[in-house]
């Protein structure tokens, strides 16, 4: 895609697990007259679809519990909700507590957007042993993504070569190839999923979502939403405020931001990873193989990236590492402290002549598999930000911003700015310049921020907080590195997490955590 790191989830927790393998307010209810009666089939869970990302069946929880698999009908426009529907796929782990201490269904999404939850809850399943003493984990693909209707736009082969492309053009000519490449994506997305585009924004989905919790048979929403799933989150407050029970979000979108706005905050976010990742680096105890200094380590990197732009090193035969790629699978390590040394490693090998493992990042940040296979992730990702957003930027709109960019990233502004551009010619309107969270009357959320955070700053956290407004947001801060506060390996975040979704106990706001 012309910008990959518009992942608002950022990374894919599941994919972290593939590339570290290969390395080695208003209304009641969501109505949908007779479709809130149905009845899940729960059955032992396939193995993922390609556009999930493909693999083996999801294998069974410490102990030995399986993971079951339902659809869930929904319908295809809730404007017309008698109308046509369409399945979602739905994944669950039932509670392995005694029956009286069941709260209910905890309802999880990943992010993206565009992420399959139904491909990533299992790979984290154990993560969340304490969470099921209380409540049944269950995830989704939301509509357009892995099994739910999805969309789908350029083939395997096609999209090997657009991610090859030149993500920051420098002159007319690599202006009009990247705008063109854009557009041919775009038309591709109308042509194989026409039905679909005007029907997967953040809307659609937070409806779906309180379907989901009548067909499971709580009273209540309770939610896990991380990076995009903190918008999801919130926009489904804002929707149905007096159905939120407990809720939390962690790795916060700012709903503050129209989508430059948003850009520029990651821009600034992924650099000051980078600046964390390259002080960490030359402070190790044993050189740092690509840095005798933290202003080293960024010096060659940014010399590395200009010498790609002309001359592209030898990556994943047949494919050549190009400044694009590059810039990715680097944004791409930057999302967890523990990637650090594949970044490392990989620069080291780069500076030898050596993409393997720089392409290896890329690629799962944008959903391919060591087979050559996408999963839909860019498509559905593409599609949901376009139904959202509803700024179409143009060349002179990027041209206007980029010193901005520039001054917040030497490393990332170019790419993030140019990315700006990925709707334009979108076949469907956006529908606002930003969500609505606003969620008087709700239950308490809790709303994690990580000062580290590359891909969901920090200070979205607090933005989310006053938007949700006075008595429902409640902030916990952790100052670590990485996307996402609940894995990190905090046990204050544990705690305070825990106990309120398993207790009901709610940390004071402004609590902070290292």
């Amino acid at each position: 895609m012309p910008n990959a790191l518009r992942l608002r989830a950022g990374i894919l927790t599941v994919v972290a697990v593939l590339l570290a393998s290969a390395l080695a307010g208003c209304g009641d209810d969501a109505g949908g007259g007779d479709l809130s009666e149905q009845k899940l089939s729960w059955k032992d869970c396939p193995a993922p679809s390609e556009e999930e990302g493909g693999g083996e069946p999801p294998s069974p929880l410490p102990g030995g519990a399986k993971w079951q698999c339902a659809t869930m009908k929904t319908p295809l426009d809730w404007d017309d909700p008698d109308g046509e529907t369409i399945g979602l796929a739905l994944i669950r782990a039932r509670a392995n507590g005694a029956d009286d201490q069941r709260i209910g269904s905890l309802i999880f999404n990943f992010g993206g957007p565009g992420g399959s939850g139904v491909a990533t809850l299992p790979a984290f399943g154990a993560d969340y042993a304490t969470l099921r003493t209380r409540y049944d984990l269950v995830s989704f693909d939301p509509r357009g993504v892995g099994r739910s209707a999805p969309v789908e736009c350029e083939d395997d082969a096609r999209l090997d070569a657009y991610f090859q492309q030149d993500t920051t053009p420098d002159d007319a000519t690599e202006r009009r190839n990247y705008l063109d490449t854009t557009k041919a994506f775009n038309a591709a997305c109308e042509r194989r999923s026409r039905k679909m585009l005007p029907h997967v924004g953040t809307t659609d989905a937070a409806r779906d979502m309180d379907l989901m919790r009548q067909v499971l048979g709580d009273d209540k929403l309770y939610y896990f939403g991380i990076s995009y799933g903190t918008e999801l989150g919130g926009v489904y407050a804002h929707l149905f405020p007096k159905k939120v029970g407990r809720a939390v979000f962690d790795a916060v979108v700012d709903p503050t931001q129209n989508p430059e706005q948003g850009s520029l905050g990651q821009a600034r976010g992924f650099q000051r990873a980078l600046d964390n990742y390259a002080e960490g680096c030359a402070s190790q105890v044993e050189t740092c193989p690509v840095g005798d200094t933290a202003q080293d380590v960024k010096d060659r990197i940014a010399r590395f990236l200009a010498d790609l732009d002309a001359r592209p090193i030898p990556g994943i035969f047949p494919r050549r590492l190009t400044q694009g790629a590059a810039t990715t699978g680097i944004a791409q390590a930057l999302y967890s402290k523990d990637f650090w040394p594949y970044l490392t490693d990989g620069l080291e090998q780069a500076y030898a002549g050596d993409g393997t493992t720089l392409m290896l990042l890329s690629d799962s940040l944008n959903g391919r598999n060591e087979d050559g296979q996408y999963s839909n992730l860019v498509p559905a990702n593409v599609s949901i930000n376009c139904a959202d957003d509803k700024p179409r930027y143009t060349t002179a709109d990027v041209e206007r911003s980029l010193p901005r960019f520039r001054a917040v990233s030497p490393l990332f502004g170019d790419f993030l700015a140019w990315g700006l551009v990925s709707c334009t010619d979108w076949a469907v309107p956006g529908a606002a310049n930003h969500p609505d969270v606003s969620a008087p009357g709700a239950a308490p959320i809790l709303v994690v921020g990580n000062t580290g955070d590359p891909a969901t700053p920090y200070e979205g956290a607090r933005k989310m907080v006053r938007a949700l407004g006075p008595g429902v947001g409640v902030e916990l801060t952790y100052r670590g590195q990485g996307h996402g506060a609940y894995g990190s390996g905090s046990r204050c975040v544990r705690r305070a997490v825990d106990g309120y979704l398993l207790g009901g106990q709610i940390p004071a706001s402004g609590t902070v955590c290292t």
